[in-house]
């Protein structure tokens, strides 16, 4: 259903629940959130989040467990807190994360990528924010970084509407950030490149982006020069001429 994946540098976050079109049920967004844990812990530079499925990125939440919701509020309560933890463990993973979609991403699936850094698209990518037409919201840090990507009459186009935006209209609007023809492919040369830079340096960079009004910011700016990193690179940069 989630598989997680290291290869040297880089893990890769792998939807693989094929029967369902990777649909994400309660238990895949608990695994989502088990999976961002490890890649934290780890010495990962970039995570790579993937469908393991042709077509398909996937198709949201599951609804086969909706049905359960109707009567249930408790269980309500459960599939939101487990999606919103999943989303927020990507998010607020301190390495760069890139999405690679080629295929259908809807719904909640969105709500993941926004969660990336990065999204890649590839010619097959669709996406669409579908809430309206099954008759229930967003949630609102969802509806939030929706809005930050893509301005609030874009977003209040998809999710008002419902309607299917191709990959190209993605790239328009700011939902994707980079056009491929095969999404994968350009999401690992990318991270392969973010890989030969300096870690903590894009960390910091990642950090600053995230919150550029943190104080801390200042300080971390002039201790990178003091750092051993630095020297060697810059050393290498110039030819060893220092």
């Amino acid at each position: 259903m989630i598989r997680l994946q290291f290869d040297d540098k880089v893990a890769l976050l792998t939807l693989d629940r094929g029967g369902a079109r990777n649909a994400l049920p309660i238990a895949a967004w608990d695994a989502i959130t088990d999976a961002a844990a490890s890649v934290a812990k780890s010495d990962t530079r970039v995570l790579i989040v993937e469908s393991a499925m042709p077509g398909i990125f996937s198709a949201g939440a599951d609804l086969s467990e909706f049905p359960a919701l109707i009567a249930d509020p408790a269980l309500r309560t459960r599939f939101r807190l487990a999606m919103a933890r999943g989303i927020e463990a990507v998010a607020g993973l301190p390495i760069p994360v890139i999405s690679a979609v080629d295929g259908g991403c809807f719904g909640a699936a969105v709500a993941l990528t926004l969660a990336c850094d990065i999204v890649v698209a590839g010619d097959a990518a669709h996406f669409a924010t579908t809430p309206a037409k099954l008759g229930i919201g967003y949630p609102a840090s969802d509806v939030a970084r929706l809005r930050a990507r893509v301005g609030a009459g874009q977003a209040a186009r998809m999710l008002f509407t419902g309607d299917r935006i191709d990959a190209d209209e993605a790239m328009r609007i700011g939902l994707v950030h980079c056009r491929a023809s095969d999404a994968p492919e350009q999401a690992r040369a990318m991270a392969a490149t973010i890989c030969t830079n300096d870690p903590d340096a894009v960390r910091l960079l990642k950090s600053i982006l995230r919150d550029p009004a943190a104080s801390a910011h200042d300080q971390a700016f002039e201790d990178a020069f003091g750092s051993p990193g630095f020297a060697q690179r810059l050393n290498a940069f110039l030819g060893g001429k220092r």
